[in-house]
């Protein structure tokens, strides 16, 4: 019996969490063989080397992809890429895949999307038709979708998005968000078993950390990320966990001013180069709010009946729920937005609000899709036209 072979990419440790439960459906499937290709900053020391945790997990990584140098500068990050695509090349060839799965919009998966075109390998993506205007990562996202023959989208809304671009609807799926699973299957900590899982008491009041480089605004990573400090240190009774930032342009200035910040506040901040996916969404249950810039806090923080304090424009364009708050990267602006997240009115207001991204299942849906999938002629998509006129 031919198993159809599935080649899930992951550079990432949050990438991975999203990834998870539908590699563990995959896993399980008699008529499916999965590979996997670990890349970026799971090969990185630096980044916590998170491919353990993916083999912790009981997966085998076929392939380890090295794309990192020691430079997160805008010359150091397209070299990385060129790196990718050689290294994918290497890993296609070996593996022969009969389809690849990507997921989002970092410049890890375009490189992995560009080199598995050129070897006629089918792209599945997950989370097209998103948008991220404060992002480089907008023009990466939409490209993959162009490269891509199978496309799971999270809303209806982004649905569309992916047939505007020419995408033919019947191979558009509209499945949910793949964090929703996360959070539906998971057993979580209790407070005692977080507290314990982190070495670290929580106070009063807490809130969660991750903030990402920015790419596309006018402010630099570092400016932004000041004003955040500066917001948090006037905050009293209130421990501030902090996530690392991606293996960004820039990242690696954030890092630093958070190893700075939580050197002067250790009584009350802490820092993780990688929570993982229990201790980081254990953590929002127990958080008063999460602050950042990350798509987390539109996705996975509102499940959790939390308000999001989204900072500056990255995640400009995505659709989002009623509990985030919007603000500039501006430190009086932030401490406005912590105040309306402590606010009684406000948390009483986000208990009953719907989640846009769906109920779960998403892993499951994603998977027999994938299994049943036609892929003759799939490679000869044609661009699909809309009926409508251009003003």
């Amino acid at each position: 019996m031919h198993k159809r072979k599935i080649c899930v990419i992951t550079g990432t440790r949050a990438e991975y969490g999203l990834l998870y439960h539908l590699m563990y459906e995959i896993k399980k499937d008699v008529y499916l063989e999965l590979q996997i290709i670990a890349t970026g900053a799971h090969l990185s020391p630096e980044f916590g080397l998170t491919y353990k945790e993916i083999e912790k997990d009981g997966f085998i990584i076929n392939k380890k992809v090295e794309i990192l140098l020691s430079s997160d500068t805008p010359s150091g990050v397209s070299k990385s890429m060129g790196l990718a695509i050689i290294g994918m090349a290497g890993a296609f060839d070996d593996l022969k895949p009969d389809i690849i799965v990507i997921l989002g919009d970092r410049y890890e998966a375009f490189a992995a999307a560009a080199a598995a075109s050129v070897f006629r390998i089918p792209i599945a993506h997950i989370a097209g038709g998103e948008s991220t205007l404060g992002a480089m990562d907008e023009a990466f996202r939409h490209s993959i979708t162009k490269m891509a023959q199978v496309h799971f989208v999270s809303t209806e809304i982004y649905r569309k998005r992916v047939i505007q671009l020419g995408e033919d609807p019947i191979n558009v799926f509209n499945v949910g968000a793949t964090g929703v699973d996360n959070i539906k299957k998971l057993k979580l900590f209790n407070l005692a078993e977080f507290e314990k899982s982190i070495n670290f008491k929580l106070n009063k009041k807490n809130l969660l950390v991750t903030f990402h480089p920015v790419t596309l605004e006018k402010e630099s990573a570092e400016a932004q990320f000041k004003e955040l400090l500066v917001a948090l240190s006037s905050l009293k009774d209130t421990n501030i966990i902090f996530t690392m930032p991606n293996a960004d342009t820039d990242g690696r200035i954030l890092i630093k001013m958070i190893e700075d910040y939580v050197d002067k506040h250790k009584d009350n901040a802490i820092a993780f180069t990688s929570l993982g996916q229990l201790r980081y969404l254990s953590s929002l249950q127990f958080v008063d709010a999460m602050v950042g810039n990350s798509s987390s806090g539109i996705i996975e923080a509102p499940l959790f009946k939390i308000p999001t304090i989204n900072i500056g424009d990255r995640q400009t364009g995505r659709i989002m729920s009623e509990s985030i708050i919007n603000c500039p990267p501006e430190r009086e602006a932030i401490k406005v937005a912590i105040e309306q997240a402590y606010s009684q009115d406000f948390r009483n207001k986000i208990k009953t609000l719907p989640h846009p991204y769906g109920e779960g299942g998403t892993a499951a849906k994603i998977k027999e899709i994938l299994k049943n999938l036609n892929l003759n002629n799939i490679l000869k998509k044609q661009f699909y036209n809309l009926d409508f006129q251009i003003k």
